[in-house]
Order: C-alpha cells, then structure tokens, then sequence
C-alpha cells in the first residue's frame, strides 16, 4: 500500500526514459519516468528491516540491495547509462558479499537432482558459483525489462514460488524429512523478504500495466533480480533458478551468452534470433505486448510446477 501510494507523489523527481537503441517500440517509452526501483526498494528495506531478524546475514542482504538499486538509479539518470563493464563489475561484487551472506562465509548444505542426500559445500565454493548465479540473475532480469509488465510480472512469480519452497519446504521440519531435503531453520525468514518484495512489485506493476506510466528502470530490475539469485541460494538448491525463472533465463540470459561468446570467444551463436526473446518475438512474429506478456506468464506458469516435482521427486 505504501508502493502504491507513494509512486505517483514521486516519480515526477525520477528521470525520463531516453530509449534505447536497436530496441523494439522503444520510442514508446521515451519521456515516461525512469527508475521506479528507487522508490520501492526503499519501501521494501523498511518492511524488511521491520519484519526481519536484525541479523547480519539479513542486514548485509538489505544492504546489497539498497546497493544494487544505487547503482542502477546511477545508471538510469546518466544519459547513455553507465558502461556495461563497469556494471558487470558492480554486479560482480555485490553478488560476492550477498553469496557470502546467504551461506555465512563457512560451509552450506545444498541439495541436487537425483542426489539423496544433501551436499555439504566449502564456503570458498558455495560464495564463488553462487555469486555467479546471481550475477546472471540480476542481468536476465534487466535485460527482461523492455515490455510493460513482463519483468515484474515474472519476477514476482519467481518470488512467489520461492517463498512458498523456502517457508513450506525447507522451512519446514516434517516436509523437509518426507521430501528427503535439508531443513533450514532461517527458511521462514528468507521467505519474508520473498513476499515482501511482491507486494512492492504488485504496486508497481499497478501502474507498470499496458499502457504503462512509469517504469522500473536498473534501479527496479538489478535489485529485483539480485533477490531472485539469493532466495534461490538460500533455498539450498543452485538448480531452483531454473525452475522458477526459465522464462527470464531464456529471454535475457541467452542473449548474454550470445554476447559473451561473440564478444570474447568470437563463437557465434544464434545469429537469427534478436535478443532480449521479447523483441524478437514482437519484430518478427508480430506480436502485441500483451500478448508477450501473458504468454510468458503462462509458460512460466506451466513450467515451474512441472520442473519443481521432477526437482524434488527424482531424486
């Protein structure tokens, strides 16, 4: 409620949105506000710091998220954004300290497909392949950005699940023994920062709606997407990111593998397909932003269950 109510009192002092290039329909949004992160990720804090154990592990996660929506605020009010060097490198330390906060900088219990029994990793492990995950997190949700509603929508779908596992799952002792996983005493309290986050993205997407009226910016989707990546670590199983956010992986992580390879490997891959997938599927299959929207949405939607029981059951 408080998202809601506070968007439009503020988003006259947010930047403009200034397009982007070789985007499609991106002269829609040019002059629109930009960067509505930097007014729900402050709500969301105060939430949590209300609701949340003032424990370290927590305090540091709120504090890499107000971080992450510093930087991408940076980044929406610069005209021509920041260089996408220098915000791969801020992703990169931030997915660091926020890996080493989930797991306590020691050892962590995680489990795998077809694994029955739960997996102790060293920390230097756990903190390493973990902050990649959530570097490629934060970045498939930015680049999942560009049409009214999607990101938002499938980020809050993502958290949806994943609060759901991490305080009915893990968090739960009984659950947890039948299921053969780890049962993790903070569960419940991971799942917090889980809903809280969804409230503030049901507000914004409020006005996010086709035809949208503000946008999230790097401010909304870099946080949003760095919280996806720890909830997804904290539930103890790597793969979950998968099973939750297929869509968002698919749509902007491949695009990110198609640069990367490109851009440093000289392998080109997908040479046909234009990337973020949503632009691709507007220019040249023809459709609407809602019907990428809602097509999306039912995708993911039919995917997460189906991919979580076989998650859970083959094991």
């Amino acid at each position: 409620m408080l998202t809601f109510w506070l968007l439009p009192k503020l988003w006259h002092l947010l930047p403009r949105d200034q397009g982007r290039a070789f985007a499609v329909d991106a002269e829609k949004s040019i002059g629109k506000p930009m960067g509505a992160g930097a007014i729900f990720i402050p709500v969301f804090a105060v939430i949590a710091f209300l609701v949340m154990p003032m424990e370290w592990p927590y305090l540091t996660v709120i504090g890499c998220l107000a971080f992450a929506m510093w930087i991408g605020f940076l980044d929406d009010r610069k005209r021509g954004g920041w260089s996408e060097y220098a915000l791969g490198a801020a992703d990169l330390v931030v997915s660091i300290v926020a890996a080493g906060a989930v797991c306590g900088f020691a050892g962590f219990d995680v489990w795998l497909p077809f694994v029955k029994e739960p997996l102790h990793v060293e920390s230097w492990l756990f903190i390493s392949a973990g902050a990649v995950l959530i570097w490629v997190t934060i970045n498939s949700t930015n680049a999942t950005d560009g049409v009214d509603g999607l990101s938002g929508s499938l980020a809050a779908m993502a958290l949806i699940f994943l609060g759901a596992i991490l305080y009915g799952v893990v968090g739960h002792v009984d659950i947890s023994e039948y299921l053969l996983v780890p049962h993790y005493d903070d569960g419940p309290s991971w799942a917090l920062l889980a809903f809280a986050m969804v409230g503030c993205i049901a507000a914004y997407l409020w006005y996010n709606c086709n035809p949208s009226v503000v946008l999230m910016g790097d401010a909304g989707s870099r946080p949003i997407g760095l919280l996806t990546g720890i909830l997804v670590l904290a539930a103890g199983n790597p793969f979950l990111v998968i099973v939750v956010a297929t869509v968002v992986l698919v749509n902007g992580g491949t695009g990110l593998l198609k640069v990367a390879l490109l851009r440093f490997f000289r392998i080109p891959i997908f040479r046909n397909v234009r990337y973020p997938l949503h632009d691709h599927v507007r220019k040249n299959l023809g459709w609407s932003n809602t019907q990428v929207l809602v097509r999306f949405m039912l995708l993911q939607a039919i995917v997460t269950p189906l991919l979580l029981v076989l998650l859970l059951k083959l094991r």
